[in-house]
C-alpha cells in the first residue's frame, strides 16, 4: 500500500476508535429515560419478566434482565452490582421475591441507582434472610412444595439447590397464570440453593434510595402482612394488588406501572 494511502487509512482508524464505542461507554443524552434493571429470584428466570420488558420498550425505555445466579446472596448482589457498573446513566432496580433480597444489596454504593422496586419481594434488612423473614408470618406454603436437591459446590462444601414441585408449582407460586404457562414456568425454573436462602443480607440500599413496593394479596410464597410489613419498614410507597407470587407474568401492566412511576422520579 503507499504511504500516502496507510497514512489515510491510519487516520480513519483513529477517529473511528475515538468516536465510536460500546453503547454502554456512550454517555446517555439529556432528558434520556433511565435504564431499568430486572433482577428475577428463586424458582423463575429472566422470562418471567418479558411482558414487563415488552411494555417498557414500547414507552421508551432501556431494560436490563439480569441473569440471577441464586448461589448466594453476596455473590448474586455482586454479579448484579457488576452489571450495573457498566451502565452510564441512572438506573431504576427492580427485584422480584429473592430478587429484592439482591437488589438490596447490590445497589448498596452504586451511586447510579436512583430508585428500587419490589414486586412481590424481600426487603431485608442487614443481619435477616429471605427464610427467616418468611418464617415470621403464617401463610406462606414455601416449605410445603420445595425439592431439595443434594449439590456439591465447586470448593466441595455440600448444599442443597431447591426447586418447587412441578406438580404444585401453579397452585404455589401462580394460581392466577394460565395452567399452560404456569406448566413452563415450571420446567424452566432455576433452582436456589440453601447458602443464597439462609445468607444473612449485608446493609441494604432502602434505607438511602427511594422504594416502591407492588403487594400481592393473595401471594402464597410470600405472605402480604410479610410484604407489607417490610415495605412499610423501608419507607416504600406501597401499591397492593389481587396477585399471586408470579405478578410480573400475571400482572406485567401493573408493575410496569409502578417501575415508570418510580422512573419519573429520577433526575
Amino acid at each position: 500500500m503507499p504511504l500516502t494511502l496507510m497514512a489515510t487509512a491510519a487516520v480513519a482508524t483513529a477517529l473511528v476508535a475515538t468516536s465510536v464505542g460500546p453503547a454502554s461507554a456512550a454517555s446517555p443524552s439529556k432528558g434520556a429515560k433511565p435504564t431499568v434493571v430486572l433482577v428475577h429470584g428463586a424458582f423463575a428466570d429472566s422470562s418471567s419478566w418479558n411482558g414487563v420488558i415488552k411494555q417498557l420498550k414500547e414507552d421508551g425505555y432501556p431494560v436490563i434482565a439480569a441473569a440471577n445466579p441464586l448461589r448466594s446472596l453476596s455473590g448474586d448482589a455482586a454479579s448484579v452490582k457488576n452489571l450495573l457498573a457498566g451502565i452510564d446513566g441512572p438506573v431504576v432496580l427492580v427485584g422480584h421475591s429473592y430478587g429484592g433480597a439482591v437488589i438490596s444489596n447490590a445497589a448498596y454504593g452504586s451511586d447510579n441507582v436512583k430508585a428500587l422496586v419490589y414486586a412481590d419481594a424481600f426487603l431485608p434488612d442487614k443481619g435477616e434472610s429471605a427464610n427467616e423473614l418468611v418464617s415470621k408470618f403464617e401463610g406462606s406454603v414455601i416449605g410445603d412444595v420445595l425439592r431439595p436437591v443434594p449439590i456439591t459446590n465447586p470448593d466441595g462444601s455440600k448444599d442443597f439447590d431447591f426447586s418447587i414441585d412441578q406438580s404444585r408449582f401453579r397452585q404455589a407460586f401462580g394460581a392466577d397464570v394460565p395452567a399452560d404457562t404456569a406448566a413452563l414456568m415450571a420446567a424452566t425454573q432455576r433452582p436456589g440453593t440453601g447458602t443464597a436462602l439462609n445468607e444473612p443480607s449485608g446493609e441494604p440500599a432502602w434505607k438511602t434510595i427511594p422504594s416502591w413496593a407492588l403487594v400481592g394479596s393473595n401471594d402464597r410464597i410470600i405472605p402480604r402482612d410479610a410484604q407489607v410489613f417490610m415495605a412499610e419498614r423501608a419507607n416504600a410507597q406501597i401499591k397492593e394488588i389481587e396477585s399471586s407470587h408470579a405478578v410480573s407474568v400475571s400482572h406485567p401492566d401493573a408493575v410496569t406501572h409502578v417501575i415508570e412511576k418510580a422512573a419519573r422520579t429520577v433526575r
